[in-house]
């Protein structure tokens, strides 16, 4: 069976399926990489919590920066928020996001129970 939650004409925030969630990607509110990294972070937060997951069973994230020369204020904030012991896989590359302003996004998949 899938789960479809706050879904809309174009995409669903969150998917279920077989023990596995899948979160559309998130991007933050803010002027600098490392606000919009924690608040991009605290939504995926928010997700994973509304479909009975948490930050210790994310499988996998693959994090977009809009510049490359971003990647260690978005590490710094990242390696902080990883619960230690539980990284996951992680992909991360440089690409245009879909506002000139945006600056991180961040996609996840995680399992639930």
């Amino acid at each position: 069976m899938i789960e479809r939650h706050e879904t809309a004409q174009r995409m669903s925030k969150i998917v279920k399926h077989n023990g596995t969630v899948y979160l559309c990607g998130q991007v933050g509110a803010g002027d600098s990489v490392t606000e919009q990294t924690q608040d991009c972070l605290a939504r995926v937060d928010a997700l994973l919590t509304q479909a009975g997951s948490s930050r210790d069973q994310i499988l996998q994230a693959i994090i977009w920066v809009a510049d490359m020369a971003d990647f260690a204020e978005m590490n710094a904030v990242w390696d902080a928020w990883v619960p230690e012991g539980h990284a996951p896989v992680r992909a991360c590359g440089e690409a245009r996001l879909a506002r000139p302003d945006l600056k991180v996004e961040v996609i996840v998949t995680a399992a639930y129970a």
